[in-house]
């Protein structure tokens, strides 16, 4: 029998729909029904910040550089982001999570948190809440929201993603662990393509072949991201919506299974990384540091910074600084087993300062 709370919490996690693209494809009909991606011209050292579904059929996914997404599809329309349109809209629709809940925690201008367990409407279901909420975004915004529903924040998150676009799915309290088991490990929130490959090898291909591990032994092959992979394969995760953090960087890392030997790989892996990265800067809007890290093969760790006068928040401003910083580095030369990027000096750390900071060059 599956060991569940007593007094479940009632968590939705609400994804926009391919949100940029889909604000393009509303605001200009020449848009619509076309493969459109939002992001760096083709022409340059451009990468593709999110595609539309049309152009996802043809194998184009954020952090691609531009001139791969072209080749993929010729007729491929590019448009230059416009991110102040973005965060309003995002507003918009954020005050509608609030007209039901102060538990709110965003996580990037597209997706949030919301904590229903106790809502201002009395509501008693979360799938009546979330409907309803889904319904409101589209009739004030003509956008569509993805919505997943259950007892935490990990289970909501996966259960989003299944039914895209325009989807709702519930994961209830009493399928929850079962859910886990049959769930595979490459879609599993979290678990990059770097450790989905890794837990293969081990023959870990879904929930239930990870929860048959032993925690110590999870710890010994994945570190200490192998107590929350524990934990997760029995649909447990006792993390709070958090509204209002304050943050004073942002960051995302991946290490890898199999070390990085050429650049190209490693530029590959960065886009990924800045594609997370930009995901999670949300409200923050940018900042202007930018800090990359680098593990070598033998676990010796640099990691190089600059910072600069104008807002980072973009994948093409974080691609061309992350590439002069590795240019920096013996990664060429060395083996590498990790590589992070963080962004601090924060836009909203520094909205009432009046100095500008200088461009430096930190080595």
């Amino acid at each position: 029998m599956n060991a569940q709370p007593q007094n479940p919490r009632k968590i939705i996690h609400v994804d926009m729909d391919a949100f940029f693209a889909s604000v393009e494809q509303r605001d200009n009909p020449n848009y619509r029904g076309h493969p459109v991606a939002v992001g760096g011209s083709p022409e340059g050292r451009g990468v593709v910040a999110a595609a539309s579904y049309e152009a996802r059929k043809f194998g184009i996914f954020s952090a691609m550089p531009a001139r791969t997404a072209i080749q993929k599809c010729p007729h491929l329309i590019f448009v230059r982001p416009r991110f102040d349109v973005y965060r309003q809209i995002s507003e918009q629709i954020r005050a509608i999570f609030h007209e039901y809940t102060d538990l709110v925690e965003p996580l990037s201008l597209d997706e949030a948190y919301l904590d229903v367990t106790e809502n201002k409407p009395g509501i008693p279901s979360a799938t009546l809440i979330a409907r309803d909420i889904k319904k409101r975004i589209l009739e004030e915004t003509s956008l569509t929201a993805s919505a997943g529903i259950s007892i935490n924040k990990f289970l909501a998150k996966t259960a989003s993603g299944i039914r895209k676009p325009n989807g709702m799915y519930l994961i209830p309290p009493d399928k929850a662990e079962a859910f886990m088991e049959t769930l595979p490990i490459e879609d599993f929130y979290g678990v990059g393509d770097v450790t989905a490959k890794k837990m293969h090898q081990l023959g870990i291909r879904n929930g239930a072949d990870l929860k048959s591990w032993s925690e110590r032994d999870l710890l010994d092959k994945f570190g200490k991201a192998g107590a929350w992979y524990y934990l997760i394969a029995r649909a447990q995760d006792d993390r709070v919506v958090c509204p209002n953090r304050v943050r004073k960087s942002v960051g995302a890392e991946e290490s890898f299974a199999e070390d990085l030997k050429d650049r190209g790989e490693m530029m590959m892996q960065l886009g990924e990384i800045a594609k997370t990265l930009v995901r999670r800067i949300g409200d923050n809007g940018g900042g202007r540091t930018l800090t990359l890290k680098v593990k070598y093969a033998n676990y010796q760790q640099v990691t190089r910074s600059r910072t600069v006068l104008d807002t980072i928040n973009q994948f093409d401003n974080i691609m061309k600084i992350a590439n002069d910083l590795l240019d920096t580095t013996e990664a060429e030369e060395r083996n590498v087993r990790l590589l992070g990027l963080t962004l601090s000096n924060l836009d909203s750390e520094r909205e009432h300062d009046e100095w500008v900071q200088l461009t430096l060059q930190f080595t």
